[in-house]
């Protein structure tokens, strides 16, 4: 999602900009035993040359790059993505450096990582690599990134949650969330969030950090769950599309075809209303549009976003 609004873009992030939390993570991801926090630089992107150009966590640790990223759909280009934050952090790091002189100019060794803990089945680990997006491949790409995927649901992962519990909680605080909601039968999502945070501080789930932020933890979630839900709304309204068209002519190539063509104008169409929303500190009304068509349409129009 893209940046700089009124509150953070998830739970996750919110984590993240406590130094201790992304030392323990940094640990548990590389099997290090790292322990003052103070030692961990926050590079994390607030505001770059447009708003999307924001991202969860970053910082430089024992001359190590970190870039975390947290996923709750699944996004193939995110090693794009990680370019684009990679060389807006680098050019930061640099800026005092003459790239044109005789020295050669040591930069950290990066480190990407995506935790993911959407609803769709997924492995337990895998890469995603950034030459799979090029137009042509080649068997030996000169220019190369490589996103390691974790996907932290409930049952993966044991390991790298166990080490680090900060990681863990949160996800038992999205577990809540999720078990309460549909237990509503899904509605009423804020009632389904204050009952999980409840459930959490009773059980000393990131007790201290949701007493202090509890009311953005809400906001945030809440905003969270409203655009993944549209998001899955809008395809699954292509998809239907896709199949009556496939019907019409016959063909499966009808279907396949309606069915992307739909998902990727309304993922387009939705990503420049949260952009435009953004630039004017609206989010606050995204969270209608998920259960509101009329309101969203009136929205587009608004903003002269063409459906």
């Amino acid at each position: 999602m893209a940046g700089n609004r009124e509150y953070k873009s998830d739970v996750f992030c919110m984590l993240m900009e406590d130094k201790k939390n992304a030392l323990q993570l940094y640990n548990a991801l590389n099997h290090s035993s790292y322990q003052n926090p103070d030692l961990l630089e926050q590079c994390t992107l607030e505001k770059g040359i447009s708003l999307t150009v924001r991202n969860d966590a970053s910082f430089v640790l024992d001359a190590n790059l970190s870039i975390y990223e947290h996923q709750s759909s699944i996004c193939p280009n995110m090693p794009l993505r990680c370019v684009i934050y990679f060389t807006n952090i680098i050019e930061k790091i640099i800026k005092d450096y003459n790239i044109y002189g005789r020295s050669l100019i040591k930069i950290p060794t990066p480190q990407f990582a995506i935790f993911y803990n959407g609803s769709e089945d997924q492995p337990e680990q895998y890469d995603l690599k950034l030459s799979q997006a090029f137009i042509h491949p080649v068997d030996k790409p000169e220019l190369e990134l490589i996103c390691r995927v974790y996907n932290i649901n409930r049952g993966r992962n044991k390991e790298l949650l166990r080490r680090c519990p900060v990681l863990q909680e949160y996800m038992t605080f999205v577990d809540y969330v999720r078990e309460y909601h549909a237990m509503n039968d899904f509605e009423d999502l804020e009632d389904a969030i204050h009952r999980a945070i409840d459930q959490c501080i009773d059980e000393d789930v990131l007790s201290d950090f949701l007493r202090k932020h509890r009311s953005e933890v809400v906001k945030v979630t809440k905003l969270d769950y409203s655009f993944d839900r549209q998001i899955e709304l809008e395809r699954n309204d292509a998809r239907r599309e896709g199949l009556e068209e496939g019907r019409k002519e016959g063909r499966k190539e009808g279907r396949k075809e309606g069915r992307e063509e739909g998902c990727e104008i309304a993922i387009n169409c939705l990503n420049r209303l949260y952009v435009a929303m953004t630039k004017e500190n609206r989010l606050i009304d995204f969270e209608r549009i998920a259960s509101d068509e009329e309101y969203r349409r009136k929205l587009f129009e608004e903003y002269d976003i063409p459906l």
